[in-house]
């Protein structure tokens, strides 16, 4: 089986079609075909239904879209592990929660890569399901989530509580309902805390599930949000957001997970103490 035609599978059903996706792999419409023809003579089955308006995935292709996801994961990272640029001699692969990664875990990441020039970083956005199943398989050695992860050979620390709080683009206090207001889906635990914090029937306008996004449509639209106070503390400080008054503020925590397989190579994953803190209590670990 031939990784660049799983490589055209994927493209192609990313774009809907086979001379987008020809176009995008900078090949002919021809030789996507023919890798097509290849993958599916190789695995005994129909993967596509193609037509001219277009390809949509069979019961087949369904079923191997998640694999064919992972062998190209593996392949791309087993490219990454054997070519290493001078004085770099590993890879480290981390699994960021998309609203993780502002303001926490760049600076995590930028400090580790301070303290260890040998070392390579990866970082993809993924939430706890795919992150649990990267870590599982060994395609990512650590995961940054508001959750820790369970399973065998895997450990968990809490590095921090993350505060939301509410802001605004005008000074106000709190209020029944802003027609501008936008929701950010933070997750089970958010969404039955706000559903019982701000009772009624009024739905916001506008919702994102990446807080960065919320935060640029803010600045440019107006209205108010619940945000990380990290990311909006700056903004704070320069008057281009306020702090809705008796708003109230939701704590989440933020857990480092990780393979503990991979602590050999990379002990500050355990902390500087060697700290693996049970993620189902409020315990911090000590700095």
């Amino acid at each position: 089986m031939n990784i660049v035609a799983i490589q055209t599978f994927l493209a192609v059903h990313r774009l809907g079609n086979l001379n987008r996706a020809a176009a995008d792999l900078n090949v002919t419409q021809s030789a996507v075909t023919a890798r097509l023809d290849a993958l599916e003579g190789a695995l005994g089955a129909r993967l596509l239904n193609r037509s001219r308006k277009g390809a949509t995935l069979t019961k087949a292709g369904y079923a191997f879209l998640e694999q064919a996801t992972v062998i190209v994961r593996m392949w791309e990272t087993a490219r990454a592990r054997t070519a290493f640029p001078a004085g770099v001699t590993r890879l480290f692969s981390l699994v960021c929660d998309p609203g993780l990664w502002p303001g926490m875990g760049r600076e995590m990441v930028e400090d580790w890569r301070g303290g260890h020039p040998e070392t390579a970083f990866e970082i993809w956005a993924a939430l706890a399901a795919d992150a649990g199943n990267w870590l599982a398989s060994g395609l990512s050695d650590a995961a940054l989530l508001p959750e820790p992860l369970a399973g065998p050979g895997l450990a968990s620390r809490v590095l921090c509580k993350d505060r939301l709080v509410q802001v605004a683009t005008q000074p106000r206090a709190a209020m029944r309902w802003d027609r501008d207001y936008v929701f950010i889906d933070y997750g089970p635990a958010f969404r039955s805390w706000h559903a019982e914090a701000w009772a009624g029937d009024e739905t916001a306008r506008m919702a994102f599930s990446n807080p960065d996004w919320a935060l640029s449509h803010l600045l440019t639209h107006g209205g108010s949000a619940y945000l990380p106070e990290r990311m909006a503390g700056p903004l704070l400080d320069t008057g281009q957001l306020f702090k809705v008054e008796g708003a109230g503020s939701w704590e989440r925590r933020v857990i480092l997970s990780w393979r503990m397989a991979a602590e050999a190579q990379f002990p500050w994953l355990a902390g500087p103490q060697g700290v693996r803190s049970d993620p189902d209590s409020d315990r911090l670990p000590s700095a």
